[in-house]
């Protein structure tokens, strides 16, 4: 009988939607390293122990990107299960900042609409792209 493989610690994720005033929002990519580098994705990351998801967020997008979130509103919590991780993503809408962008990872950033100009997305983002998408009047399409 063979033992079966222990399952992945649950990753708790803050995602932040960066939404401009005319309704794009901001995607970026991984950088090299990390997995699924190349795919482009919300910015982010884990919430470490003792922080909430909102202080999370902020430290992130200053972290990565060099700006201090004003304005966060919790939207949706997803679950995606990835090869290398299980994920609980919060996901945030950030609807002002202060700062200018500093993409401190390397990585680069693109403001997008529907249809995405950007590819290949993470999966773990489809669900949170069709509801914007929905909300939009349009719809996502992972082609």
């Amino acid at each position: 009988m063979k033992a079966e493989a222990p399952a992945p610690a649950r990753v708790e994720v803050a995602v932040g939607i960066l939404l401009r005033s005319d309704g794009a929002f901001l995607l970026g990519s991984r950088p090299a390293g990390k997995p699924y580098a190349g795919y482009w994705e919300f910015p982010g990351g884990k919430v470490e122990p003792g922080e909430t998801v909102e202080q999370a967020l902020r430290r992130e997008l200053l972290e990565e990107l060099g700006v201090d979130a004003r304005q966060i509103e919790l939207w949706r919590v997803s679950e995606h299960d990835y090869p290398h991780a299980l994920v609980r993503l919060h996901w945030c809408k950030v609807h002002s900042w202060q700062g200018e962008f500093e993409m401190r990872e390397g990585q680069a950033v693109s403001w997008q609409i529907f249809p995405l100009t950007v590819a290949p997305v993470l999966p773990g983002a489809y669900p949170v792209l069709d509801l914007l998408a929905h909300e939009r009047g349009t719809s996502y399409s992972r082609d």
